[in-house]
């Protein structure tokens, strides 16, 4: 009989995101006080991933592995009721599902000390560091979508350009928990151009602004 096997009816193969929930119109907020409990909701109590709620970026090494978990939660919870709303949330319906770190670069410490993201210019760029999208709800545009809303959301804020950094790894496939300051494509999907690269894994992607493409001005050779 067709499509039989031993007398039984062979099943068809269920789609990779069958039973997955689908985004509803995705919705974006800045992260206010008033917003503070859905952040939490979002990040858990892992603070997203390893205890970090978004500091690794802010702080020197040795203070950010002294206050993994409930020191750098204090210590997000105090920028966000400072009013500087370090970041984006998204929303399918009133669910959060997704977090976009920006701030002006200067804020963040660790991007200060790298070689591999020093400055391209001497423009005053607004940096988006991390993003985190809920796990049933990552590859289905959630990242690019809220990679473009935080980068106009920082040019409405004064921002003169947006820069982001994502890595590109050696492996095909790598776990989510190392893409966390998001992937190549999304960036391009955004509508993010690349304008240099000081290392191969590392691209540094602009939105708005000035600055020539990477393939139009021989930066990274």
């Amino acid at each position: 009989m067709s499509g039989t096997t031993g007398g039984l009816r062979r099943g068809r193969a269920k789609p990779a995101d069958a039973g997955r929930p689908k985004p509803s119109v995705l919705k974006f907020r800045p992260v206010t006080a008033a917003r503070w409990k859905d952040l939490e909701a979002l990040f858990g109590e892992r603070g997203a991933c390893g205890g970090c709620w978004c500091m690794a970026w802010r702080l020197a090494r040795s203070e950010w592995e002294s206050g993994k978990g409930a020191g750098h939660r204090r210590r997000l919870m105090r920028i966000v009721r400072s009013g500087r709303e370090p970041g984006l949330l998204a929303y399918s319906g009133t669910e959060p599902i997704g977090w976009c770190a920006v701030a002006p670069r200067t804020e963040y410490a660790a991007l200060e000390r790298s070689r591999v993201l020093k400055p391209v210019d001497d423009q005053p760029v607004w940096s988006i560091t991390c993003l985190f999208v809920k796990k049933p709800f990552r590859r289905m545009g959630v990242s690019s979508a809220l990679l473009k809303a935080a980068a106009e959301r920082a040019l409405a804020r004064g921002a003169p350009a947006v820069e982001g950094y994502p890595v590109i790894p050696y492996q095909s496939k790598a776990p989510d928990a190392f893409l966390w300051t998001g992937t190549l494509s999304a960036f391009r999907k955004a509508g993010f151009r690349e304008i240099h690269r000081w290392s191969k894994s590392r691209p540094i992607m602009r939105y708005g602004g000035t600055g020539p493409s990477r393939a139009t001005s021989g930066a990274g050779t």
